[in-house]
């Protein structure tokens, strides 16, 4: 068994400690926190209780600490670029949480960073390996929907919203908050496409200053239209994911999908016809639908241990980032065409 990776957590937050701190604990085979940092000195108490690590009030300090092999930058998100070129440039391999960084040009500096120092650079956009996504992914490859017309991918809520990140001098909004997650889903189904977008930016409930509903149109040939709604304004939520397609279609939640196709040999033959049609009727014909299900218990962690899996076997083994970070650029242009359409 390879040596564990030892990793240095930056940011003790919601993100740093809800999301990387649990999952790194439940990979201890794997991985081993030796060392924190976060300006909150009850925050670096409580990460020693949990590691038995070294804590650090500054990350400058923090770099320092050469066991420190892999960072996970889980700073405020306009930090980011700043945080992981800093970690690159100390020999540190990088996990950055999204968004990766505040404008595309950030995002070209950390990527070159990556390259002129030969580190690792790779971004947590687990929303890649999300068990719903991964169904549904299974789904469409198999062919059973035929060709994809069209893909909802829809994240509604209604509430207001105070803290930082509906600040925009400290890289909030929506579209970045969470709007990433659902661009870089819907990118993947696109595949290797630069395509149109369309955007929608509003700010609606929330008391900063950024926007808190997000509708997003990507369009490329010969690729399914996607639809993303990202909001805080919707009282009446929909299902996050809807697809149409030429045999079927798809429809369901992050733990629950239902889908129902046809054999198009089971259809009778048909051609255009132009004679009147029996009692004035529209055509109507009974589908022979074949339907599946299926439903998870897991979530959200299980996207970061699948993450940081596969983060460990690039690490050791030599395989390739979980999440390459060319692949984040992409979602970074997409952010950066929508604030140009808005003029934000």
């Amino acid at each position: 068994m390879p040596e564990k990776v030892k990793v240095g957590i930056a940011g003790l937050g919601r993100s740093g400690w809800n999301i990387h701190a649990n999952i790194l604990d439940k990979l201890r085979d794997k991985y081993e926190v030796v060392a924190v940092t976060d300006p909150l000195e009850d925050r670096r108490r409580e990460a020693v209780e949990r590691f038995e690590c070294k804590a650090y009030p500054s990350y400058e300090s923090f770099l320092e600490d050469r066991e420190v092999e892999l960072v996970v930058v889980a700073t405020p998100s306009y930090l980011h670029p700043e945080h992981s070129i800093k970690a690159l440039k100390a020999g540190k391999n990088v996990v950055c949480e999204k968004p990766m960084a505040p404008s595309l040009a950030k995002a070209d500096a950390m990527i070159e960073a990556a390259k002129r120092t030969g580190k690792m650079l790779t971004v947590f956009q687990n929303s890649l390996f999300m068990p719903d996504f991964l169904k549904i992914k299974e789904v469409i490859n198999s062919g059973k929907l035929g060709r994809i017309v069209m893909v909802k991918i829809y994240g509604h809520f209604f509430g207001r919203r105070w803290d930082w990140q509906t600040l925009k001098k400290f890289g909030g909004g929506e579209l970045r908050n969470n709007g990433v997650h659902y661009i870089i889903q819907g990118l993947d189904l696109i595949g290797d496409k630069d395509p149109e977008v369309f955007c929608d930016l509003q700010r609606t409930l929330t008391l900063g200053d950024a926007e808190d509903h997000v509708k997003i149109i990507m369009k490329a040939p010969d690729a399914p239209l996607i639809d993303i709604e990202v909001t805080r304004a919707c009282a009446y939520p929909q299902n996050k994911w809807l697809i149409m397609a030429t045999r079927g279609g798809l429809t369901g939640t992050y733990n629950s999908l239902r889908w129902k196709y046809f054999n198009p040999e089971d259809l009778p033959p048909r051609k255009v016809e132009t004679k009147p049609t029996p009692d004035r009727s529209y055509n109507v014909e009974e589908i022979p639908w074949k339907e599946e299900s299926w439903t998870t218990s897991k979530g959200f962690e299980t996207s970061g241990i699948i993450f940081y899996e596969k983060l460990y076997e690039a690490l050791r083994r030599g395989e390739p980032p979980p999440v390459l970070p060319e692949k984040v650029r992409k979602v970074m242009e997409i952010v950066e065409k929508c604030y140009k359409q808005c003029n934000i």
